[in-house]
């Protein structure tokens, strides 16, 4: 069993497009995926655990990811991933799920943007400022080389000058700073929230325009928007079928649909759009999977096996 560690992975230096494209290659393996829903139990502030099962038969591997977040940790989100192979039930590797977790995580957010956004979308805006956001954007810039982004930040904390750092050495984006969200909302073609808790509505419904495409990378605060928007996509019906408002959606369907072109995403330029993406056990196995072949020379610890018939 190989032991592959947060610096073995980031060392690996995967390309932000790359993760991309790996996202798009498991969307395709969803439907002969067993994909069970998360289990998740939270405690009280703000604290929970997750389980997420996957077993991707075309590529013969399976797996689980447990998550967890602790606001007291650094950082308050980690991980850790369980992949095994399918033939023999052999467990292949222990996996830090940190970095897998975050870049998984963008990506999705990256590709349902550059599939549901408008065709005149300027105003991209950013709420939460950590490193899913981070993600995001680097998933963004990377995969639209060609493009130029107008990126607008609430300031918190003091978080905006550090991500705008980040990306001084990118051509292909500028940024504005605002301090509510009201300004940041107003007239944004692509609303982008890494915000991991929020007790209240985060935005009226008339701040939102005609057009816009909202990603709630982590759900909160955007409820009132599952009432009027025209269309919500997700990951996985059985991750938001349990969603208050779930059945009064207006349409619905999962993302895979539209990447293998059974469905359409965007039908015009004025729709509102939720992407509700849960984040789903097929993306955190496949990018174990990917990272286990890469990860030639990370430690090995051998387990003793029980192969005869034992009592207690």
């Amino acid at each position: 069993m190989k032991v592959i560690d947060f610096q073995t992975i980031s060392g690996l230096n995967i390309k932000p497009e790359v993760c991309v494209g790996w996202i798009e290659e498991s969307f395709a393996l969803q439907y002969s995926a067993n994909l069970p829903a998360k289990v998740c139990l939270h405690l009280p502030d703000n604290v929970f655990f997750t389980t997420m099962p996957c077993h991707i038969p075309a590529i013969h591997r399976f797996g689980t990811k447990v998550v967890y977040r602790f606001p007291e940790h650094i950082p308050s989100l980690k991980s850790e991933i369980l992949l095994y192979d399918d033939q023999e039930g052999k467990l292949l590797a222990l996996l830090d799920g940190t970095w897998i977790t975050a870049m998984r995580t963008g990506a999705v957010a990256c590709l349902c943007i550059n599939l549901l956004r408008n065709s005149r979308t300027q105003k991209y805006a950013f709420i939460g400022l950590g490193n899913t956001a981070r993600a995001t954007l680097l998933c963004l810039l990377n995969s639209n080389k060609k493009e130029h982004f107008h990126v607008y930040l609430q300031a918190y904390k003091n978080q905006e000058i550090s991500f705008i750092k980040r990306f001084e050495s990118f051509p292909n984006v500028t940024f504005s700073v605002v301090h509510s969200p009201r300004e940041l909302i107003t007239d944004a073609d692509v609303v982008v929230s890494s915000v991991t808790a929020a007790d209240n509505l985060i935005a009226e419904d008339d701040w939102f325009k005609k057009g816009a495409l909202v990603v709630p990378i982590h759900t909160r605060g955007f409820q009132n928007c599952d009432l009027f928007f025209d269309r919500v996509f997700a990951d996985a019906r059985n991750h938001v079928s349990q969603f208050k408002y779930f059945d009064r959606f207006k349409y619905f369907d999962e993302i895979s649909n539209v990447l293998s072109g059974i469905h359409p995403g965007r039908t015009n330029d004025q729709e509102r759009i939720l992407a509700y993406n849960i984040g789903i056990g097929l993306h955190d196995i496949y990018f174990a999977s990917k990272i286990f072949e890469l990860a030639i020379s990370s430690n090995h610890i051998e387990l003793f096996n029980v192969t005869e018939k034992f009592w207690i």
